[in-house]
């Protein structure tokens, strides 16, 4: 019989929405069965397979905040005679509400008893309150010619080959099959510039360099991101008169400062217009991201490493391309080395205060100061030329796209600089191209 989780249908009806946001908006969830009587007499139906394919229409298409993976829909067999059955689960996003009707007492519902009644103004005023924010997944793009072959790059580069759904596997479609701000944030082309500041000292007062990276997928401008931080944060050493010991050091912990960075672009409020900035000063890095703390998330949680991502989707993306791990398991290793002090919680903004390392660490012992400067300045030159295909060879490993005027930008080069370290490993058999010279990509070969 029908109780507060179980309703019964004889057929599909023109009420089946309100059912459904009736269970979404119930703190347990609920089934709705089509084909069984109001008193469980099982009538069955004829065509379950057009069914179905209708209930996840509607239920997609009518329904607010989106409802994608809170329901399941099956063919089951009652008493020798095909039944479909609607699983629901609680929604996190209460009130959910019947699309053309809004969120009012005419659009939004909830369980009671047998029945699924009008959730009264008062209801849904609370709940809305409480409710967790709209995501990026929620905000329709305002491009709609939007191209994803840099993804598809990436998902094959990690063994994955996104079909021809992808688009709604990955949620990049709002509830009106438009692409949305997430499609718009992993596109080819888009306005979204990621800056890297570099200044002369410790004060902003005078600015050395600006980069912008970005008007591409994200997932290609955090690489960016991170390769020139790969450098920046290379090995060092000091020499000092008291001994004949070379110390190196980075300076930088390398896997809580990648962890920091991801954090800022996967956390990062992108309805507000802004994106995350890095700044290089004499002394420090400082990572700036924009949005608060999730609602139902403390700073103690936080730090504690309790996950509770701002942009679920983005998260998902970089999980399935391996930049995240375990949800929250990167910030155990940050505060193993950093602490709460680093940290700084302003009005919208989270900022990051990375200080480098004073001390370095002793590698082993130094030849005598009087080397001749000669011979060094020999080495030093082989070891460049070197050094140089190693570094475009890194670039290329991460982001088998980039272009050779990305690759300038990144290292510094000169374009007929990058162009020859380019030519000399496709000659000496390191390097090859797949594809056009516009959408293509590089791979290296291991020898």
């Amino acid at each position: 019989m029908e109780n507060n989780r179980v309703e019964y249908k004889e057929k599909l009806t023109d009420n089946l929405e309100k059912e459904v946001v009736a269970f979404l908006n119930y703190k347990e969830g609920g089934s709705v069965y089509i084909g069984i009587k109001d008193d469980g007499t099982v009538i069955g139906i004829e065509n379950p397979d057009e069914i179905q394919r209708k209930i996840k229409d509607r239920l997609v298409s009518n329904i607010c905040p989106n409802i994608m993976g809170l329901f399941d829909v099956l063919c089951e067999q009652l008493d020798n005679k095909k039944v479909v059955k609607i699983s629901l689960a609680s929604g996190m996003q209460k009130p959910y509400y019947i699309k053309n009707k809004g969120m009012s007492e005419s659009g939004c519902f909830i369980r009671i008893g047998s029945s699924a009644q009008p959730m009264p103004t008062q209801m849904i005023e609370d709940l809305f309150k409480k409710r967790v924010q709209y995501t990026i997944a929620d905000i329709p793009s305002r491009y709609q010619d939007l191209t994803f072959n840099q993804l598809k790059i990436y998902y094959e580069g990690k063994g994955k080959r996104l079909n021809e759904n992808f688009a709604r596997n990955l949620e990049l479609l709002t509830t009106d099959g438009k692409y949305n701000y997430l499609a718009y944030l992993l596109a080819d082309n888009n306005n979204l510039s990621f800056r890297y500041a570099e200044y002369e000292n410790n004060t902003k007062i005078k600015l050395k360099k600006l980069s912008e990276y970005g008007f591409c997928s994200i997932i290609k401008a955090l690489n960016f991101i991170l390769d020139k931080l790969e450098v920046v944060n290379d090995t060092f050493a000091r020499i000092t008169d008291a001994s004949y010991y070379r110390e190196e050091s980075r300076r930088l912990d390398p896997v809580a400062l990648r962890e920091l960075i991801i954090n800022a672009f996967v956390h990062n409020d992108y309805s507000s217009g802004d994106t995350p900035i890095i700044e290089q000063f004499s002394d420090r890095i400082v990572i700036t991201s924009y949005g608060n703390l999730p609602q139902n998330l403390s700073k103690e949680d936080y730090f504690n490493g309790v996950s509770s991502p701002k942009n679920r989707e983005l998260m998902r993306i970089f999980k399935d391309l391996e930049l995240v791990e375990q949800l929250g398991s990167g910030m155990n290793r940050v505060m193993s080395v950093y602490d709460r002090s680093n940290f700084e919680f302003l009005d919208s903004v989270l900022r990051v205060t990375l200080p480098f390392k004073e001390g370095f660490e002793a590698k082993g012992k130094l030849k005598s100061k009087e080397k001749s400067k000669e011979k060094s300045k020999e080495k030093s030159k082989e070891k460049s030329k070197e050094k140089s295909k190693e570094k475009i060879e890194s670039f290329l490993k991460l982001n088998p796209a980039c272009t050779t005027q990305e690759l300038v930008k990144l290292t510094g080069f000169s374009r007929s600089g990058v162009e020859k370290i380019l030519k000399s490993l496709k000659e000496e058999g390191c390097l090859i191209r797949i594809g056009s010279d516009r959408k293509g990509a590089w791979k290296i070969v291991k020898k």
